[in-house]
């Protein structure tokens, strides 16, 4: 089964504070306390914005802004079944836009959206590092190469049955 990621109830604002004041003093600590958050509650919550601000002495413009320019950051919790589809050049140029077409299709998902009653998210990649298999995908932890659209339906229907995919 693919990790799961905690959800929104597991959100603890003292937990929270306490991983931005560990990377106050570091050198490019914002990053690595979005990360230390990323990792902990598998996105980070916009009541965060302001204390981030406040603890680097950041606007809250500038922390948002950061948040939104890293593709890795999420703004709300994912599903338990994360799907990343690569779009870098060496995919696309083995058929990753149609298999991205036929994702949001199959799923009735875009980019950045979750199917909460499947529990599946949609996501881009930019490199997954498998170039000589691809198009490629990750789910969970777990990449895989040289899928098409079959091959997705069958790692899609395995997450739906809670399946290691």
């Amino acid at each position: 089964m693919t990790r799961q990621s905690p959800s929104k109830t597991d959100f603890d604002p003292a937990v929270a504070r306490s991983i931005i004041a560990e990377h106050v003093a570091e050198p490019g600590g914002l990053l690595a306390a979005l990360n230390a958050l990323q990792a902990r509650f598998g996105y980070v919550d916009g009541e965060l914005i302001a204390p981030l601000a406040d603890a680097f002495n950041l606007s809250r413009a500038e922390v948002h802004g950061v948040i939104s320019f890293y593709h890795d950051f999420r703004d709300r919790p994912p599903g338990r079944h994360v799907v990343r589809i690569c779009q870098a050049e060496a995919c696309q140029a083995m058929g990753s836009r149609g298999l991205t077409a036929h994702a949001k299709e199959v799923l009735g998902l875009d980019f950045g959206e979750t199917n909460a009653g499947e529990g599946l998210t949609l996501e881009p990649v930019y490199c997954l590092g498998n170039c000589a298999a691809a198009p490629a995908v990750m789910i969970g932890e777990t990449v895989h190469g040289r899928v098409d659209a079959t091959r997705l339906d069958m790692l899609v229907a395995a997450c739906r049955k809670g399946v290691r995919a």
